[in-house]
C-alpha cells in the first residue's frame, strides 16, 4: 500500500498520551521568552534554534541532549512563561488534528524564580484552558489532560503524587516518573504508588526505554503502573521471526499483551535515544502485529522535530500502513486515556470513528 501523504493525516483525529511540555516549545518563544529572563541561547534565530535543538539530540551525547532541557526549562520559571508555553501547546496540538492529549511535565522543575507547586500547576492548566477555548473557537477543537511528573533521581515524588490528587478535579488526570532509568528504579518511589493507588488515581511510568526487562516489570508488578511510557524494550522477551509463526512470547510479554497494557510509544524519539536503529526497524512493527496495546505518540516535539502527522506518516511509508492501521493507533489510545469510561467512549464514537469512515471511504 502507498504511503498515506503527511498532508492527508493532518486533518485526522488524533490522541496523543506521551509528550513533554518542556520538550514542545516554539523556538521563536524559546527566544523571546529567553530576551525577558536573561537566559543565555545558544542562538537568538528561531529557525537556527530549532535546528539546534534537533541536532543536539541526534548527537549521541547524552551531556548534549540533557543541555537542550536545560534550556526550555529555563524559561519556565515564571507564571507569564509556563501560561504562554501551555496555550501555544493547546493550539499547536490541535491545528495538528489532535482531538484528545495528555501533556506531562515536572513541576518541581519550575521553581527557581520562587514559585511553589501549587501555582506552577495553576499557571499551565490556566494556558490550557485558555489554548484549548482558542482552538475551538478556531474550528479545531482539543481537550487535554495534565499529567504531573515526579523525577526518578530525586526525592519529591509523594510530594507530587499529593499534588496531582489535589488538582484531580482541575484537570491534572494522571502521575508520572521520568529521568534516568539505570540506577533510579521505580520502587524508589513505592510510597507514592501505594499512595496513588489508595486514591483511585491513575499513573503511568517511563520504563523499558534506557533499562530493559527489569525496568518494565518492576513498574508493573511491583508499582502496578496503568501504561508504560515508552516500554519498547518489551521485544527482548520476544523470540522467534517476526511472520515465520514461531515468535514466542516471554512471561512478562505475555503478560502485558493479556493485560491490554498500553505502551506509550515514540518511534523518533526512540530512534534519537538509540531504542531502535530506525523507524523500519522500530519494534512498533512487530508489537502491532502481535496485537499488543500499541499507541503512537510524539514525547519531544521541538528535540524530534516532529508532530502526531509526521509520526503517522513516517509509520506509514515504514510499514505501509492505511488508515484502518492509524484508526487503530488512535482508538487504543483513546481506550488508555486517564479520563471516565463515558468520556473516552464519547471522544472514539463523536470523534475518531466519524473522522476515520471519511477517510476509509
Amino acid at each position: 500500500m502507498a504511503a498515506i501523504a503527511f498532508s492527508d493525516i493532518v486533518p485526522a483525529p488524533k490522541v496523543l498520551l506521551h509528550d513533554h511540555l518542556d520538550g514542545g516549545l516554539r523556538p521563536a518563544t524559546i527566544v523571546e521568552l529567553a530576551d525577558q529572563v536573561g537566559h543565555e541561547l545558544p542562538t537568538t534565530d528561531p529557525e537556527a534554534l530549532g535546528e539546534w535543538f534537533v541536532a543536539a539530540a541526534d548527537s549521541g551525547s547524552l551531556e548534549r541532549y540533557l543541555e537542550t532541557f536545560a534550556h526550555t526549562v529555563a524559561v519556565m520559571q515564571t507564571v507569564e512563561g509556563l501560561h504562554r508555553v501551555a496555550k501555544e501547546c493547546a493550539l499547536d496540538l490541535a491545528a495538528d488534528g489532535v482531538v484528545y492529549a495528555e501533556v506531562r511535565y515536572a513541576p518541581e522543575q519550575h521553581l527557581e524564580a520562587g514559585l511553589t507547586l501549587d501555582e506552577v500547576v495553576e499557571a499551565v492548566n490556566a494556558g490550557f484552558t485558555e489554548g484549548a477555548a482558542e482552538a475551538a473557537a478556531q474550528g479545531t477543537p482539543i481537550r487535554i489532560g495534565v499529567l504531573l511528573t515526579a523525577m526518578r533521581h530525586a526525592a519529591r515524588s509523594q510530594e507530587i503524587a499529593e499534588l496531582s490528587v489535589r488538582f484531580r478535579d482541575s484537570g491534572v488526570v494522571g502521575f508520572d516518573i521520568a529521568g534516568a532509568e539505570a540506577g533510579f528504579p521505580p520502587t524508589r518511589h513505592l510510597d507514592a504508588f501505594e499512595y496513588l493507588q489508595r486514591e483511585n488515581f491513575h499513573f503511568t511510568i517511563h520504563a523499558g526505554e534506557a533499562f530493559g526487562l527489569p525496568s518494565i516489570w518492576q513498574a508493573i508488578q511491583w508499582c502496578g503502573a496503568d501504561r508504560l511510557g515508552h516500554g519498547v524494550r518489551l521485544v527482548d522477551d520476544i523470540t522467534g521471526t517476526p511472520g515465520g509463526g514461531d515468535v514466542v512470547l516471554g512471561r512478562l510479554a505475555a503478560y502485558v499483551r493479556d493485560k491490554r497494557i498500553p505502551l506509550e510509544l515514540c518511534p523518533s524519539s526512540n530512534v534519537q535515544t538509540g531504542a531502535a536503529a530506525s523507524i523500519a526497524d522500530h519494534p512498533i512493527g512487530l508489537l502491532h502485529d502481535l496485537r499488543f496495546r500499541v499507541t503512537v505518540n510524539t514525547d519531544n516535539r521541538l528535540m524530534s522535530g516532529t508532530s502526531m502527522s509526521r509520526e503517522m506518516a513516517l509509520l506509514s511509508e515504514a510499514f505501509g500502513w492505511g488508515w484502518a492501521e492509524l484508526q487503530w493507533l488512535t482508538i487504543n489510545a483513546m481506550k488508555s486515556a486517564f479520563i471516565p469510561y463515558d468520556e473516552r467512549l464519547a471522544i472514539i464514537n463523536d470523534l475518531i470513528k466519524p473522522g476515520y469512515a471519511k477517510l476509509l471511504g
